[in-house]
């Protein structure tokens, strides 16, 4: 990104936190929560009206929804908010089809009228579906409840102690090389009950922090400018993530970029993020052709996200999913064979919901599903999909793969993407070790632009720092790189997996999908992979 796309992705961002039914609140407020009874009462309250009233099945997500972002630019704190956002979401099926309504209103007859209202909602959509609705059977858990993993929750860190990480960083990038820097701290608390009739009762007290940063460098002689945001990851964590500790230190080849695992050094990175940024003002441009690329987990993960992910969503294949981003090249048919060979033998990618530290990581999802893993590409070949309760019959599964996601209290839940990542490689192999056995190639690492077709197969993806290899060796730093490919090709030409010392996981805060749209949080890992013989353009070349 360069800055103006920062900025406007900032204000976006803060604009996601100020949803309908968003209230500014003070910090001391993130602290407080309803007591687990209450909720109870209220769920059962809607169960119980909901059925009368017609419903074959029913469900309720009570939900407090509460953020903190804190944004930075240069020396100074820009902005700083809290919000919450509270109530309750009921989903029926009457008649066969499903209803859904919601309300901000948390009194006993606030949440009946809401029930009530989502089965007349049902009984409505019923007159028009052609088929009824097919749920995969569940067993009711009974009372149970699911915590992220925290060791320090943010909510209890004083502001002035995150603002004042955020301006060393920024520090850190200006004396490093850069002209200015602009940092933020999106911190996330899920509060979620969900009830069914089914049985279940589950609490969920939900985590997730993201630091991102952009450094840019300037050439006052010329106006020419350059950026390089960090590399750190979103995660599904407490504010440990950012109290990072020498032994988190992990080299990536060649000593090029500092990462961390575990946790994360900000200072650490945008320093590095400052000499980066100046180096590009003076990198060669590349040369247009055909390379082997050496693509770090901190780029990999977007291409996975968009070429993988989305493809085996289950609602784009069925085109039930179209106008957001469109459908996917991965139809049933080419699943039925269970020959469809979506890369090399080597590739293995898998789905989960399970994985410590990931953004997916939940212990149910938003229809009660406990969560789990299992294989989208298995030995190269397309195995399997991601699919909800109603979707599983489709494609022969006898329960969902816990996949089912909404974004507010007030957003119907629907199949959302869970953690995709690539396997971590077989034979022992370190980065340092894979790179000597390129002659022409290119190391990419941490995510850029990119640009993909409405069938998620022919792409172009660019990244954040660029370093020629030549020989077995990496050398300077190159710009103006992108890579085109198809979906199937690109995996096909996958040649070497670093093993699993070098597994890590990048992701997304913001991946949007739906009508309306609902926003969304995945992460997705892999090693340092190799890819042979891709096309690599020079992005800053004009054609004709």
């Amino acid at each position: 990104m360069e800055r103006r796309t920062f900025l406007n992705f900032s204000s976006l961002a803060l604009a996601s936190t100020m949803l309908p039914f968003t209230r500014a609140i003070a910090a001391e407020e993130l602290l407080s929560s309803m007591p687990t009874a209450a909720k109870k009462a209220l769920a059962d309250v809607a169960l119980n009206a909901a059925t009368k009233a017609g419903a074959s099945y029913a469900d309720v997500r009570i939900g407090r929804y509460l953020n903190q972002y804190i944004t930075t630019r240069d020396l100074n704190v820009e902005n700083v908010a809290n919000t919450e956002s509270a109530g309750v979401g009921v989903r029926v099926i009457a008649n066969g089809a499903y209803g859904f309504a919601a309300t901000s209103d948390m009194s006993n007859d606030g949440i009946a009228n809401a029930a009530r209202q989502a089965v007349a909602i049902a009984k409505a959509n019923a007159k028009l579906q052609s088929e009824p609705v097919r749920l995969a059977p569940v067993k009711g858990v009974g009372e149970v409840s699911w915590s992220t993993p925290i060791k320090k929750d943010w909510r209890l860190v004083p502001i002035k102690e995150k603002a004042d990480l955020l301006i060393a960083a920024n520090k850190a990038g200006m004396e490093g090389g850069a002209t200015f820097m602009n940092s933020m701290l999106f911190q996330v608390n899920q509060q979620k009950y969900f009830a069914s009739t089914d049985g279940s009762y589950i609490e969920q007290d939900v985590h997730r922090l993201w630091a991102p940063f952009q450094a840019t460098a300037v050439d006052k002689g010329t106006g020419k400018f350059r950026s390089r945001s960090g590399l750190g990851a979103p995660v599904g964590m407490g504010y440990e993530y950012l109290d990072a500790r020498p032994e988190h230190k992990l080299k990536a080849a060649g000593g090029v970029a500092t990462l961390y695992t575990g946790s994360y050094d900000i200072i650490e990175d945008a320093k590095a993020a400052g000499r980066d940024a100046k180096t590009k003002l003076t990198a060669k441009s590349v040369v247009p052709g055909k390379y082997d690329l050496m693509l770090s987990p901190e780029h990999l993960w977007l291409t996975i996200h968009e070429n993988v992910g989305h493809p085996t969503e289950l609602d784009r294949v069925l085109g039930y999913e179209a106008n957001y981003a469109g459908t996917s090249f991965a139809t049933l048919d080419k699943w039925e064979t269970k020959k469809f060979k979506y890369g090399n033998p080597m590739v293995n990618l898998y789905a989960d919901k399970v994985t410590p530290g990931s953004l997916g990581c939940v212990g149910y999802d938003d229809e009660g599903v406990k969560t789990k893993k299992w294989d989208i590409i298995k030995d190269g070949i397309l195995v399997n999909y991601q699919a909800t309760r109603d979707q599983a019959h489709i494609i022969g599964e006898k329960e969902s793969h816990g996949c089912s996601y909404a974004d507010s209290w007030n957003s119907v839940q629907f199949q959302r993407m869970p953690n995709v990542s690539l396997a971590a490689g077989k034979k022992k192999l370190t980065p340092d070790e894979m790179v000597k056995d390129i002659k022409k190639g290119i190391y990419i690492v941490g995510d850029g632009s990119f640009s993909i077709d409405q069938q998620r197969y022919n792409f172009q993806f660019g990244g954040q720092l660029f370093y020629e290899i030549k020989d077995g060796k990496i050398g300077p730093m190159l710009e103006d790189v992108a890579y085109q490919a198809n979906t199937q090709e690109f995996w096909n030409a996958c040649s070497a997996i670093c093993d699993e010392r070098d597994w890590r996981m990048g992701g997304s805060f913001f991946d949007g999908k739906g009508q309306p749209p609902q926003i969304s949080i995945v992460s997705h890992g892999s090693s340092t992979t190799r890819f042979n013989g891709i096309n690599v353009i020079n992005t800053a070349r004009k054609i004709g």
